[in-house]
């Protein structure tokens, strides 16, 4: 076994194949080595309906295409993981092996530590790699913590799984909107064009601010609220602006909600939008997020007759203590989970003047235009004419955005191998979409009263 002493060597525990059977494809131009009693790990792991079980089969696809037409001397030379075409990856940037261990390794432990156990035996071969390749940089990757402390207790180099962890800081994200400076006119005015063109106002300009807008991208000028607009095309260095509609004021409402800020009036514009099929509204409590959406849905149902229903969704992750299996229909067994819906729509069928019976019925009318639907049996099912609202979003894996995406998009790959990006939940879909003329996002951080 050659080794190049260029690039790292990363032995990677089961829990972290387990918890991504992509984990192969994303360390580079690094070398990844599996020790045996991962693959035994594996082994007993595969069986089930669990996503672990899943994940584990996933893992053995991946190996088993790699190894295939290969004889023994190429797996004692290492697989290039360049070589599998479904792992999405830029080949070039792609250029590890995958190595295998195919000898004995029993590096000597502190009488401590017995070497029959799994995790004991992974830190074995770690430290005979060490020994066996001194310029080459080996390191464990593993998600167990315990298992990173005990190899630095052994002076191994260890790490946690890093690919899909969630960005900490909400500020890192795409917020979807760009202030300008107060002196844009002048540095980018001077070859615009401007028209109206179905009511609506639009400019055409260059400059060297626009090779850092995206599409659908909100833009305005901090100290005049009479421009505000929407980035509708980009070409090099010129861009295609609309203005956008005030909501805060007059006779544009959608379903008699004004919006209280700036971040509320562009969520608006976009949810109003039929040319933009997918929104991301990011934002802490009482932002208005999902009030929002349900009125900009409702206007588009009930008025505008673009959609034939509603359909709300959310993951089912409590607070407490699990409730438990619910009896019922999927809507009963939802109907827990959506409190956000039941309080959203008693705020937007809510008329002073009505009597309790009218609040009722313009309650189940309204019902009668939204479904509750699960998650957990959303792939497979394909949503036409429907405005779909998923809730608490943060809470998705990769996975579940893939599985919603395609009941909405379809896509011909198989969602088991489908990977929205490296964050391990939703918040990863603004960075991964901005660039797409269908998608914006924005990120709503003032509090709607």
């Amino acid at each position: 076994m050659n080794i190049s002493a260029k690039k790292k060597l990363f032995v990677l525990d089961t829990n972290v194949l387990m918890h991504d059977p992509a984990a192969l494809f994303h360390f580079q131009e690094h070398n990844i080595f599996i020790p045996m009693v991962v693959l035994e790990e594996l082994d007993h792991g595969k069986r089930g309906r669990t996503e672990v079980a899943r994940n584990v089969r996933q893992v053995s696809c991946f190996i088993d295409e790699l190894l295939k037409g290969r004889s023994q001397e190429d797996i004692k030379e290492g697989l290039p993981l360049s070589q599998l075409q479904s792992s999405g990856q830029n080949e070039s940037a792609l250029d590890g092996r995958l190595y295998f261990q195919t000898q004995q390794m029993t590096a000597a432990l502190p009488d401590s530590m017995p070497g029959n156990l799994a995790d004991n035996s992974i830190l074995s071969i770690v430290l005979t790699l060490v020994n066996q390749f001194p310029d080459t940089q080996v390191i464990l990757v593993s998600k167990d913590i315990n298992m990173r402390i005990k190899a630095a207790a052994l002076e191994l180099k260890a790490e946690d799984y890093h690919s899909d962890q969630t960005l900490d800081d909400i500020d890192l994200l795409y917020s979807g909107a760009t202030s300008l400076p107060t002196d844009f006119w002048e540095t980018h005015g001077n070859k615009m064009q401007s028209w109206i063109e179905d009511g609506r106002t639009y400019y055409k300009l260059e400059g060297p601010l626009v090779l850092d807008w995206y599409p659908n991208q909100y833009l305005y000028i901090e100290d005049n609220s009479d421009f505000e607009a929407i980035v509708r095309s980009v070409d090099n260095d010129t861009a295609t602006l609309e203005l956008a509609i005030n909501y805060r004021e007059g006779h544009h409402s959608a379903w008699g909600v004004f919006a209280k800020n700036r971040e509320q009036n562009f969520a608006f514009n976009v949810l109003m939008d039929p040319e933009i099929d997918f929104v991301t509204l990011l934002g802490t409590a009482g932002t208005g997020k999902t009030l929002l959406a349900l009125a900009a849905g409702l206007t588009q149902t009930m008025d505008d007759k673009l959609y034939h229903e509603i359909v709300m969704t959310r993951e089912t992750v409590p607070v407490g203590e699990d409730i438990g299996f619910l009896p019922g229909t999927e809507e009963e067994k939802m109907a827990p989970w959506m409190g956000a819906l039941i309080d959203n729509l008693e705020l937007l069928g809510k008329q002073e003047e009505d009597t309790d019976w009218e609040k009722d019925v313009t309650k189940n009318i309204l019902m009668n235009k939204i479904k509750i639907r699960s998650l957990n049996f959303m792939r497979g099912r394909t949503f036409l004419n429907r405005y779909l609202i998923i809730d608490e979003a943060q809470n998705l894996t990769p996975r579940g955005v893939a599985i919603f995406a395609k009941a909405c998009f379809g896509h011909p790959s198989p969602s088991k191998q489908q990977k929205l990006n490296a964050t391990a939940n939703a918040f990863g879909a603004p960075d991964v979409l901005r660039t797409c003329h269908f998608a914006t996002t924005i990120v709503n951080s003032v509090l709607a009263s």
